[in-house]
């Protein structure tokens, strides 16, 4: 168990806006901000000067290779590694990264899910870097979130629809603001905090049964001999192996600069929650992706198995996500809060 305080640790393995400010020139930090911000056009130029500093803070990091991180129709995440090393003259290696491998690569979609688009084996893939959301290191690979688009633009993942709906909306919001008189606004983000929650088994009781082990629940058996219907469980004290675990993976959550916040046993036997604190949509989407890699990665550590599957009992709660999703502008109003006079409400949303 590390002994470092939280803030100390917090982020340490991600490029956030904290390494930005340090590792860029001013006006490269102000021209990728407004791309995040605003969604203005990026200069080639400043990525390219992006991409030395990333480079330079994943080689400090212990860094060895980097990869377009995305989210292909499969239901999981997808990457494929690259080192940064390029052969030198004198027989020896550099270690290069470019602002070309920064903002486009090419993986093979021939595999991957088209969404009906296109015959599968016809489907050329094309990955873009998503700026909005920051890139990490995850197992010594510089990790940089992408959108997934096939050569015409149609999207073969779920991230791209998603990055187009927060901009229709943002649109359509400023529409209507104005409408009411509100001309301050320049954009407005959506935010979302999923709560995840998940059954922790133990590995000897999961290698048991082959249905939870080939399909994520139960297909054949006895009821539970113990449902919901009880109270001890929901809120109760946790166990001293559960809280390990959960311990342990704050940490791995906390150094990836991803907010987990609330941790407590849930309403079913064996079912527990972790919440996270809000953050931009497009972010709090990738980082859950993450929690649920590292949950699972943590529980093998501690000799358990952590089940994610909707319904993975019969007869008692599942595991889910509870979206809490708001909208808010630059200039600090939250849309969705009906305020202490709702009946007055007419265009400040508070």
């Amino acid at each position: 168990m590390e002994t470092r305080s939280v803030p100390e640790m917090f982020g340490e393995n991600v490029f956030d806006d904290r390494v930005m400010r340090a590792v860029l020139s001013d006006d490269v930090y102000q021209s990728l901000r407004k791309t995040i911000d605003e969604g203005a056009k990026l200069d080639t130029k400043v990525a390219e000067q992006v991409a030395t500093a990333m480079r330079d803070w994943a080689l400090a990091k212990g860094a060895t290779h980097f990869t377009h991180w995305f989210q292909p129709l499969t239901g999981v995440t997808a990457e494929k590694h690259d080192s940064f090393i390029e052969p030198s003259p004198d027989g020896g290696v550099i270690m290069a990264f470019s602002g070309k491998n920064l903002i486009q690569g090419e993986p093979d979609a021939s595999s991957f899910p088209t969404g009906g688009i296109r015959a599968t084996f016809e489907a050329r893939g094309y990955t873009a870097w998503d700026p909005t959301s920051y890139a990490f290191i995850k197992d010594k690979t510089l990790c940089i979130p992408t959108a997934f688009c096939s050569y015409t633009g149609e999207a073969l993942d779920k991230k791209t629809p998603l990055l187009r709906s927060m901009e229709a909306l943002n649109k359509q919001a400023l529409r209507i603001l104005k409408l009411f008189g509100n001309e301050d606004a320049k954009y407005v983000h959506t935010s979302v905090g999923p709560e995840q929650e998940y059954f922790l088994i133990t590995k000897e009781m999961y290698d048991k049964r082959p249905d939870i082990k080939y399909t994520g629940r139960t297909l054949f058996g006895a009821k539970a001999p113990k449902g919901q219907e009880m109270d001890d469980h929901y809120f109760g004290v946790i166990k001293p192996k559960v809280q390990e675990f959960m311990n342990d993976l704050n940490q791995e959550l906390w150094k990836l600069g991803i907010l987990a916040k609330t941790e407590h046993n849930e309403v079913a036997p064996a079912q527990h929650e972790l919440a996270p604190i809000y953050s931009s949509t497009n972010i709090a989407t990738d980082q859950n992706q993450l929690m649920m890699e590292i949950m699972q990665k943590v529980a093998a550590r501690h000799g358990l198995v952590c089940l994610l599957h909707e319904k993975p009992f019969a007869g008692v709660n599942g595991s889910g996500k509870h979206n809490n999703w708001s909208m808010s502008t630059d200039t600090g109003i939250n849309l969705l809060s009906p305020g202490a006079t709702p009946y007055e409400n007419s265009n400040q949303g508070s």
